[in-house]
């Protein structure tokens, strides 16, 4: 009886441990994931991004900005995956990345724009 109320003591601890560990992982990709985004963003602590966009106006902003290149699909994913990041999508078809830096800073894997 002493021994099986040991195992479930035991037991239980390890169930706890385990809870915490994952709890203090999950708070770990979070804070990552926020650091990433202000660093993408250029930003130190500033909450809604750099843009005066939300996120529900970015597919038509982002229609416009991919309207006259023959790319419709990857321009529309690569452009909606910025906005929502960046909240900001600049003026005109082609350039004009300056008045986003967050859209124009948030690079590839190969060091490429990631941003149409």
């Amino acid at each position: 009886m002493v021994a099986m109320a040991k195992l479930l003591l035991v037991l239980a601890v390890a169930i706890l441990t385990i809870s915490m560990v994952e709890s203090k992982i999950k708070e770990t990709n979070n804070a990552e994931e926020q650091y990433q985004l202000e660093r993408v963003n250029g930003q130190g602590g500033q909450k809604n991004g750099q843009g005066s966009l939300q996120s529900s106006q970015c597919p038509e902003q982002c229609s416009r900005r991919c309207s006259q290149t023959r790319y419709k699909k990857p321009c529309m994913f690569f452009c909606l995956k910025c906005c929502r990041a960046c909240l900001c999508v600049p003026s005109g078809y082609y350039g004009n990345k300056g008045e986003c830096p967050c859209y124009n800073n948030w690079k590839t894997k190969r060091g490429g724009p990631k941003c149409p």
